[in-house]
C-alpha cells in the first residue's frame, strides 16, 4: 500500500452520523476539503443499531438549542439528502405510572416551552380517548406533536453517500493507527500505510474516541454499552408516535414504536457491558424478558406478540452522562463529538450541522459550552 500523504482541510475520524453529518455539512454549507476515515463500514455501530427515536422530549435543558437545530434538519431530510429515511413526525409520547412521575412529566413541559418545544398533557382518560390502547396503570402523558422517528440502519449511509456526492472523501476499512502533530498539521496513519493530513482534525469515533483523546492530553472517564434492541411481528398498522413509558424497569424506561410494515421496534432496560476492544456488544436474554414483560404490562394487546429478533451495538457514555463536543481545551485545532449516551441519533443532523459551522468558521450559532471536553480537567482540579 502506497504512503503518499493525502491532504484536506479536515479529517474526521469515525463515521457514525456525527462524522458523516459534519463532513456532508462542511462540503455542502462551508465548501471545505474533508477526508473521513472510518475503521468498518459507514453507520456500523451506534448510529445505526439504536432505536431511532427522534425526539426533543426528555433531553437535558442544555441541549435544547441542539436538539431544535436537528429538528429542523430532520424536518427537510428528503430535500438535503435526496434519499428516504423513513422519518415521520407522528410525535413523541411519554406515559407514566404514578402520579409522581406524572408530576415530573408536567414540570418538564413548563421547562421546555421557554425553550421552543410546546408538550401538550394527557390525563389517563384523554390518553384513553386518543389511543386506546395503554393499561389502566397509565395515568398520564405527554405529547411532543411533531417529533417523530426514522430508520437508523438507512441514516448514516445516506449522510455518507450525500457528504460523497458533496464532494468529501470517504474512506470505509481504515483503521487509524496513531495520529501525530507535524507542524501545526494532524497526520493520521492508517494499519494498512497510508497517511492522511489536514491543518484541523475531528475525533468523532464514539466508544472508541477516548483513546484518541487520551492520546492528546485529554483523557475522560468513558465507558462502552450495548443496548438491547428487539422487533416483533408484522401487527396491524395502527401506532403512529414513538411511546416511551417513563416508569424505570431496572434503571431505564421502556420505549417502542411501529413502523409502516407493521413491526414493532423496542428497547430500554439495562445497558448491557459492551466490549469495545473486541468490538462485540450482547444483547441479554433477561432484559429482553423484561422488556416484553413492562411491554405486555402497559399495552395488553401485546400479550401474545411473538418476537423476531435482538440485536445491540456499542454505545460510548461518559462519567456526567453530557456529551463531548466542541475544540479540545488543549490542541489548536483539535475538535471532538463523541460520548452521547445512547441519546445521539435523534440529534446527530444538529451535531454536524453546528460542527461544520465550528471547524469552518471558528464559532457557531448554538451554544455548545456545556459540553467542552475541558469540564473534565476541572473536575479533576477540585
Amino acid at each position: 500500500m502506497s504512503t503518499e500523504l493525502q491532504r484536506s482541510d479536515v479529517l474526521i475520524i469515525g463515521g457514525g452520523l456525527m462524522g458523516t453529518t459534519t463532513a456532508f455539512f462542511l462540503r455542502r454549507e462551508h465548501g471545505l476539503s474533508v477526508t473521513l476515515l472510518e475503521r468498518e463500514l459507514i453507520g456500523r455501530q451506534a448510529s445505526g443499531t439504536n432505536f431511532g427515536n427522534v425526539r426533543r422530549q426528555g433531553r437535558d435543558l442544555a441541549q435544547m438549542p441542539l436538539a431544535n437545530r436537528a429538528h429542523r434538519n430532520w424536518q427537510r431530510i428528503k430535500e438535503l439528502l435526496g434519499e428516504d429515511l423513513e422519518f415521520v413526525p407522528y410525535g413523541h409520547l411519554r406515559v407514566c405510572y404514578t402520579e409522581a412521575q406524572a408530576e415530573k412529566l408536567a414540570a418538564h413541559a413548563r421547562e421546555v416551552r421557554p425553550l421552543g418545544l410546546d408538550l401538550e398533557i394527557f390525563s389517563a382518560e384523554q390518553l384513553r380517548q386518543r389511543w386506546g390502547i395503554f393499561s389502566p396503570e397509565v395515568v398520564a402523558g405527554s405529547l411532543s406533536p411533531i417529533d417523530g422517528h426514522a430508520n437508523p440502519r438507512l441514516a448514516g449511509p445516506a449522510f455518507g453517500r450525500a457528504a460523497v456526492r458533496a464532494g468529501a472523501t470517504v474512506h470505509e476499512h481504515s483503521e487509524v493507527a496513531h495520529i501525530e502533530r507535524d507542524g501545526a498539521d494532524f497526520v493520521a496513519h492508517t494499519t494498512d500505510g497510508r497517511r492522511y493530513r489536514a491543518a484541523q482534525l475531528l475525533v468523532t469515533s464514539g466508544a472508541w474516541s477516548g483513546h484518541f483523546a487520551a492520546s492528546f492530553g485529554e483523557p475522560i472517564p468513558m465507558e462502552a454499552r450495548g443496548p438491547t434492541m428487539g422487533v416483533t411481528e408484522p401487527l396491524p398498522y395502527a401506532i403512529g408516535p414513538s411511546i416511551g413509558l417513563s416508569s424505570p424497569i431496572e434503571t431505564e424506561g421502556l420505549y417502542f414504536r411501529q413502523i409502516s410494515r407493521g413491526n414493532v421496534v423496542f428497547g430500554g432496560g439495562l445497558k448491557s457491558i459492551a466490549h469495545a476492544d473486541r468490538i462485540r456488544a450482547y444483547a441479554t436474554p433477561d432484559n429482553t424478558l423484561r422488556q416484553l414483560r413492562e411491554l405486555r404490562r402497559f399495552v395488553p394487546a401485546f400479550a401474545n406478540v411473538q418476537l423476531l429478533r435482538v440485536w445491540s451495538g456499542i454505545e460510548g457514555y461518559t462519567a456526567d452522562w453530557a456529551p463531548v463536543m466542541g475544540p479540545s481545551a488543549r490542541v489548536p485545532g483539535l475538535h471532538y463529538a463523541f460520548g452521547f449516551n445512547g441519546e445521539g441519533f435523534a440529534i446527530s443532523p444538529g451535531v454536524g450541522e453546528v460542527m461544520a459551522e465550528l471547524l469552518a468558521t471558528g464559532q457557531t450559532t448554538t451554544p455548545i459550552e456545556a459540553f467542552s471536553i475541558g469540564r473534565f480537567d476541572k473536575a479533576r482540579a477540585r
